[in-house]
């Protein structure tokens, strides 16, 4: 496989900004395998069934890591690249703060929605389709990658949300008590910079269920969800109102509760690995 890093200037969030990508090429031959025999190849590149060519496509999944992270983590700290490269699929890991909003902080949500993949469709070989196209998270990753889906459904086809229990969510009463609370304000001065003050989100953009509400009234085509939180999470609750949410609205929704589990990595590395092997409705082929 290959790991890639990006650094490039940002138009959305006026810095450099770096990415992380994964492409599965170790599958790939420069060698067109029908024709090794023939040209005195060595025959054992018949074992290899695909080779580059020019125009071949990847899948892709975005994948969005945890709070106070950066865009290194999802491949440093869980073995997400074998899977990739098991299943065919390009992995692409931006760097995101602020909960993924526009705000003071940097307009994140339009670098994520429209800048980072019309870039990644131009500089790599990434299917522009809506059916190749995916979005996973962990933590605060769950969350922006939830709300991306509700608030731009013709982006992904499917979304894993795993363990999202902080910032962007269906439930507004909740993202209002806790914009009101001494704790965010004191320790995540952050999520009032990402969301505003308690009295005026809302109806606002980020405010989850009415955007969902209106996408699913308007017949377009929805972004399918998976949803995972271990049983020993102390963000559950707050998961599960999502969850009911979706389900109330009439959402293409699954919902995972392992038990035992906690919010940590060994809940984020399993539950990625699985999104790419099992969970998201990946072709897990080469697109020529």
């Amino acid at each position: 496989m290959a790991r890639l890093q990006y650094n490039y200037k940002s138009q959305s969030l006026s810095r450099n900004v770096n990415i992380t990508v994964i492409l599965p090429t170790d599958g790939l031959s420069f060698y067109d395998p029908s024709q090794a025999q023939a040209r005195g190849q060595n025959p054992i590149l018949k074992s290899i069934p695909h080779c580059y060519q020019p125009g071949m496509k990847f899948q892709t999944v975005y994948v969005y890591h945890g709070g106070g992270e950066d865009d290194s983590m999802s491949a440093r700290y869980a073995a997400i690249e074998r899977v990739a490269q098991e299943n065919k699929v390009m992995l692409v890991c931006p760097d995101i703060q602020f909960f993924g909003t526009d705000s003071a902080g940097g307009k994140y949500f339009t670098y994520l929605t429209e800048e980072l993949p019309r870039v990644v469709q131009t500089m790599l070989p990434s299917s522009p389709k809506r059916e190749d196209n995916f979005v996973m998270g962990y933590a605060m990753g769950g969350n922006v990658a939830l709300g991306v889906s509700i608030l731009r459904p013709e982006l992904f086809s499917a979304c894993l949300d795993i363990s999202g229990g902080i910032g962007m969510t269906l439930d507004t009463d909740t993202l209002v008590e806790e914009l009101a609370g001494d704790h965010f304000r004191t320790f995540m001065p952050s999520y009032q910079v990402a969301f505003g003050q308690p009295g005026t989100f809302p109806g606002s953009f980020y405010d989850l269920y009415p955007a969902a509400k209106k996408a699913k009234e308007s017949g377009q085509e929805l972004t399918e969800f998976t949803l995972v939180c271990g049983s020993e999470e102390f963000i559950r609750a707050r998961v599960e109102k999502d969850v009911a949410r979706l389900r109330e609205l009439g959402y293409p929704i699954r919902y995972f509760c392992p038990q035992g589990y906690n919010h940590d990595w060994r809940t984020w590395e399993e539950y990625m690995a699985r999104g790419l092997s099992q969970l998201l409705p990946l072709k897990r082929e080469y697109l020529y």
